[in-house]
């Protein structure tokens, strides 16, 4: 068998959902595939900094910002922040909507304490259940208040909006350079999302890895679980969803595997003969 280049998401795919530890049998499947010569490596939506729970297992290499910054055994190969300019106007545009914002840089992640004291004045049991998740979050990662800021290169802004109405000017103002992964809360009526800029993708950081190691997109596997993995599932020549992934994405994919914690990473590792 050729080596492969594997890539993993991490929440719902190598990890159960909010969770920074892989069940045994994921890290196993992760050693046993690299043993055999293949290549494993994060593909995240996450910043560096919020990959460091992970990074104790060994993996060959990241993609990180969702493909804004690219490490390759220990070596940086791409890094493409936004510009001074793009970040100033998207901030701008946020606030004067009152569009709340979390700031990702590669060392560190910023978050609007005005976002945490709408969730506490909101009613409803869905904002409460918000507000825990988000402390929670915060204080697994270390995401520090944007009073903090310390002026570092922004590869992603995470967004929260109360209504779609919010996000129509910024969409107007930024859409020529950044993608809207937008996802609705029906249940607390809070629009989570992202704004990507256009520069990079999962997809596209695959065939850069690709491109590194002289190795054909042909010899890639992907697994994801949600829509900001589209791009990468696209890309590669085998692709894997999870179970509880997006139906979309299920649609397309080549495989569906169980759920993480019903070892689907070990069960198609082990299908696909990584191990």
């Amino acid at each position: 068998m050729n080596k492969k280049l594997i890539f993993l998401d991490i929440d719902g795919t190598l990890t159960p959902p909010g969770s920074n530890i892989p069940p045994d049998s994921a890290i196993e499947a992760v050693k046993r595939a690299q043993n055999n010569g293949h290549k494993v490596f994060l593909c995240s939506g996450r910043n560096y900094t919020m990959l460091s729970p992970l990074l104790k297992y060994n993996f060959d290499g990241v993609i990180a910002s969702a493909g804004g910054y690219i490490i390759c055994d220990d070596k940086l190969i791409y890094d493409c922040p936004m510009t001074e300019k793009q970040f100033e106007t998207a901030m701008n545009v946020f606030d004067k909507n009152n569009v709340f914002c979390t700031i990702e840089s590669a060392d560190g992640s910023f978050t609007d304490p005005r976002f945490k004291e709408y969730l506490k004045n909101a009613p409803g049991e869905a904002n409460s259940e918000l507000l825990r998740w988000r402390n929670q979050i915060e204080k697994e990662l270390n995401i520090r208040s944007l009073d903090e800021y310390d002026n570092s290169p922004i590869y992603k802004i995470i967004i929260m909006a109360t209504s779609e109405s919010s996000l129509e000017e910024p969409k107007k103002i930024l859409s020529d350079e950044f993608q809207f992964c937008l996802q609705p809360d029906n249940a607390s009526g809070i629009i989570n999302g992202e704004i990507i800029n256009l520069e990079f993708n999962k997809g596209l950081a695959v065939q850069k890895v690709c491109d590194y190691y002289n190795i054909s997109i042909e010899d890639s596997i992907s697994f994801g679980d949600s829509m900001n993995d589209l791009e990468m599932i696209e890309t590669t020549a085998c692709s894997v969803v999870m179970e509880n992934g997006a139906e979309p994405l299920k649609e397309i994919a080549d495989i569906i595997a169980p759920t993480v914690e019903d070892d689907g990473l070990y069960k198609v590792f082990d299908q696909l003969h990584l191990i």
